[in-house]
């Protein structure tokens, strides 16, 4: 179980009488939602965020639909209690396994990043290489949502098991990584393809490495910026665009606090305030 935060109290006025005031919620399985967050910042400047990263049970991308799931459930139900007037689930993963099994059950707009992300390669070529986690990759999510928009298109897809690991442990610069992007490219580099989607938000963190390695015409696909042009359509649909200012960012884990704070100053730019959420237990702690 969890219990409320001590921040809740910003956002409860808001839910009730001012609902475009309410925050967005925004979850991943560690940093790699971070990518969506930095568009977010980047487009929707007035919006008030919460961002929670699942790191005490990453990497998703080796766990089964049923434990994805359950997961996603978790945070849902969570983020309920926070009083979001909207998830982006942004996670390729999640997105795959579980979105459209708990858009009913829940009564709030969920977001995910595959069908945003689809949209935007078929603009983009014709020769499409997918790279994902081992969960996204096996799912086909990409293919079928690729493939059901233009059905002309090649679509090629490699698992990347290695790749949310190192960049957990920012690893991003270490030859090691170097070497595994090289093994995992070199198929969708010999297809010839001439498009590249990012199937995990975590993979825009690696562009320097995976931009020099993939012929220079190859474009690249982020899903984050797709998902947060849909999340703004999305938002003046539903009359709930926020004109105030936005209050600070919360941030929450299932893991360790202080891990991700320090992430925070690697792909944020300044440190974090970060909760701890156990959803075993009833504590909440803030770092």
């Amino acid at each position: 179980m969890y219990s409320s935060s001590i921040f809740d109290s910003n956002f409860d006025n808001f839910s009730d009488k001012e609902p475009q005031r309410a925050p967005i919620g925004v979850f991943d399985s560690g940093v790699g939602g971070l990518t969506v967050l930095r568009q977010l910042y980047r487009h929707l400047p007035n919006e008030s965020i919460i961002y929670f990263g699942d790191t005490a049970r990453l990497p998703y991308g080796i766990r089964s639909q049923a434990e994805i799931l359950q997961y996603v459930r978790d945070i849902l139900n969570w983020m309920q209690q926070q009083r979001v007037k909207m998830v982006i689930m942004a996670c390729n993963t999640s997105s795959a396994l579980a979105l459209e099994i708990v858009r009913s059950e829940f009564s709030m707009p969920i977001l995910g990043v595959i069908l945003p992300g689809a949209k935007a390669a078929v603009q983009q070529g014709k020769r499409i290489g997918v790279i994902a986690t081992p969960a996204t990759a096996k799912s086909n999510a990409y293919r079928h949502a690729i493939l059901e928009i233009d059905p002309n298109v090649q679509v090629w897809q490699v698992s990347c098991p290695e790749f949310v690991p190192l960049i957990e442990q920012n690893r991003i610069h270490d030859p090691y990584t170097n070497e595994v992007a090289r093994s995992y490219l070199e198929p969708l580099i010999q297809q010839e393809i001439d498009t590249l989607v990012y199937g995990c938000t975590h993979y825009p963190h690696l562009a320097p490495v995976l931009r020099s390695l993939l012929p220079s015409h190859v474009k690249l696909v982020d899903p984050a910026v797709h998902v947060v042009a849909a999340c703004t359509q999305e938002l003046d649909l539903l009359g709930l665009s926020n004109t105030h200012p936005p209050v600070p960012t919360r941030f929450a884990v299932s893991g360790c606090p202080q891990e991700f704070a320090q992430s925070g100053v690697q792909w944020l730019g300044h440190t974090l305030t970060v909760e701890l959420v156990d959803f075993t237990d009833s504590a909440v702690s803030q770092f």
